[in-house]
């Protein structure tokens, strides 16, 4: 018996979680968290492709000068062949190494430059994508807002027409005129008393007075605190049947 309890337990705890969890506002906010995890992932993404595209045109940039450089010293050993410096032999060889550095730089150039050009056309589709994202995001939190706000106003609506269903049933007014009934009862119970024995003391004055009996005042006081006695039993006990009615 206690472990079918518990397993029941189990369950509802279980299936109040699930539906918890499969609420769609909750479920829309989880949605806005992940993608504004995305976004950070993805502009941590979007620095590290631009500082390569950054780091690759530094690079480009620093090659073109060695480039230059091997050329000019090319064109520099040429001119001391003209001006006798050095043999034309030595002048060709020298400005022929010179000229090949330069080549393979040139060539790196040119592959770094198409790295260069795909870093910036991923950086460019990148950030395109996150910019939907971004504006995905804002239309998300803009439309959660707004059906946390609609939810609110849905519940108190509800609310409301229910106190109004209530109030034109009658129950509160009904339950009001129902006190204030009872009320008047008691009151005019009350009255009655008081009127009761006002009436029991009158006559018994004129039937002492008719009979002309006459008793010592020690007696005549027990005799009325006798009949007062009665009175108030018989009175307390025509309420209690009054009220249990």
């Amino acid at each position: 018996m206690f472990l079918d309890k518990l397993v029941c337990m189990i369950k509802a705890i279980w299936h109040k979680l699930i539906n918890r969890f499969l609420d769609p506002i909750l479920l829309a906010e989880q949605n806005v968290r992940d993608l504004k995890k995305d976004y950070a992932l993805s502009m941590n993404a979007l620095a590290q492709i631009k500082s390569l595209s950054i780091e690759t045109g530094t690079k480009i940039a620093e090659q073109k000068a060695i480039a230059k450089d091997f050329e000019d010293k090319a064109l520099s050993y040429l001119q001391k062949a003209q001006s006798g410096e050095l043999s034309q032999e030595d002048a060709d060889n020298l400005a022929t190494d010179a000229l090949k550095k330069k080549q393979e730089i040139i060539e790196s150039i040119k592959k770094n430059s198409i790295e260069a050009k795909n870093f910036d056309s991923m950086a460019e589709n990148l950030e395109n994508k996150i910019n939907n994202l971004n504006k995905q995001i804002s239309d998300m939190e803009y439309e959660v807002k707004t059906l946390k706000a609609r939810h609110k106003a849905a519940i108190s609506s509800k609310k409301l027409s229910i106190n109004r269903i209530t109030l034109s049933d009658g129950s509160p007014n009904a339950q009001i005129e129902n006190l204030k009934g009872k009320i008047k009862e008691e009151e005019a119970l009350a009255k009655a008393y008081d009127e009761l024995s006002m009436i029991e003391t009158s006559i018994d004055r004129e039937i002492n007075a008719a009979i002309g009996t006459s008793y010592p005042d020690e007696v005549q006081i027990s005799l009325n605190d006798l009949k007062k006695q009665l009175n108030e039993n018989y009175l307390l006990s025509n309420k209690k049947e009054n009220e249990n009615e």
